[in-house]
C-alpha cells in the first residue's frame, strides 16, 4: 500500500460512515420522530398525574398525535413516523377506555414494543434478520445482502440481535411494572425508557455497519443494465439498417 492509498480509503470510510448515519436517520426519524414518538405519551401522563382524569389525558394524548400528523402534511413531508404515533395512541385510548384502567392506556404500546423484540430475534435465527429488511431499501441495496454480501449480512444479524436484546429488556422492566406499579409511576418510567434504548440501539446499529463491506447498490446495477441493453438494441438496429445498403451496393458492382 503506498502513501496515496491511505487517505483514499480514509475517505471512502467517513463517506460510508456519513451514508449509514443519513440512512438510519431517514429510516428511524432521527430527533423529529423521536419527538413525536414520546410527546403524546408524556402528554398523557403528565395530565393524568394532575387531574387524575382518564378521559381529558387521553383526549389530550391524541390531539396532540393528530396535530403532528397535520403538521408533517402541511409540511409535504412523510408521515409514517408521525402515523405509527397516531396508531399507538388510539390503541391505547380504545384499551383505557374499555377496562376503565388509565394504565391500560400504555399496554398496546409495550405489547408491540415485545412483539417487535421477538420479531428481531426470531428472523436472525431464520437468516433474515429484521433490521436488513427495514434498512436495505434505504442503502439501495434491497435484498442483496443476504446471498451477495456476506458480511454485511453478519453485520445485520449483529444490529437485529442488538435491537432485540434490548427492547427485551425493555419490556422485562416494564411487565412487572404495569402489575405492580400505578398508572402515573409506569406512565413516567416509560417516558423515561423511551429515547435510551432507542439510542443504544441505533448506536450500535451504526457500530456494525460503519464496519461492514459497502451495500450493494442494485438500484445502479439494473440502471447499467438496461442502459447497456439500449446501446446493444442501438447498435443492432444500426447493424441492420447498413446491411441492404450493403448488398445493393454488392449488386451495382457486379452489374
Amino acid at each position: 500500500m503506498t502513501s496515496l492509498d491511505k487517505p483514499t480509503e480514509d475517505t471512502n470510510a467517513d463517506d460510508a460512515r456519513t451514508v449509514t448515519e443519513a440512512a438510519l436517520f431517514e429510516a428511524f426519524g432521527g430527533v423529529r420522530g423521536m419527538v413525536e414518538t414520546v410527546l403524546p405519551g408524556l402528554l398523557f401522563v403528565t395530565i393524568f398525574t394532575i387531574s387524575r382524569n382518564l378521559h381529558w389525558s387521553a383526549i389530550a394524548a391524541l390531539v396532540v398525535s393528530l396535530v403532528l400528523v397535520v403538521v408533517r402534511l402541511a409540511m409535504k413531508d412523510s408521515v409514517k413516523h408521525a402515523f405509527s404515533g397516531v396508531f399507538g395512541v388510539v390503541f391505547g385510548v380504545v384499551f383505557a377506555k374499555m377496562t376503565g384502567n388509565a394504565k391500560d392506556f400504555y399496554l398496546p404500546g409495550m405489547l408491540y414494543t415485545l412483539g417487535l423484540a421477538l420479531a428481531y430475534i426470531v428472523t436472525t435465527l431464520a437468516g433474515v434478520p429484521l433490521i436488513g429488511l427495514i434498512l436495505g431499501p434505504v442503502f439501495k441495496e434491497n435484498l442483496s445482502w443476504r446471498t451477495r454480501n456476506p458480511g454485511r449480512k453478519k453485520a445485520y444479524a449483529k444490529a437485529s440481535w442488538a435491537w432485540g436484546l434490548i427492547l427485551l429488556a425493555k419490556c422485562a422492566v416494564l411487565f412487572p411494572l404495569y402489575w405492580w406499579a400505578d398508572t402515573t409511576q409506569l406512565g413516567w418510567v416509560l417516558v423515561a425508557l423511551k429515547i435510551p434504548p432507542f439510542l443504544l440501539a441505533v448506536w450500535l446499529t451504526w457500530v456494525f455497519l460503519a464496519k461492514a463491506p459497502a451495500p450493494i447498490d442494485v438500484f445502479a446495477e439494473m440502471e447499467a443494465a438496461e442502459k447497456a441493453a439500449e446501446e446493444r438494441d442501438t447498435a443492432l438496429v444500426a447493424d441492420t439498417a447498413q446491411e441492404p445498403q450493403e448488398s445493393t451496393g454488392g449488386r451495382h458492382r457486379r452489374a
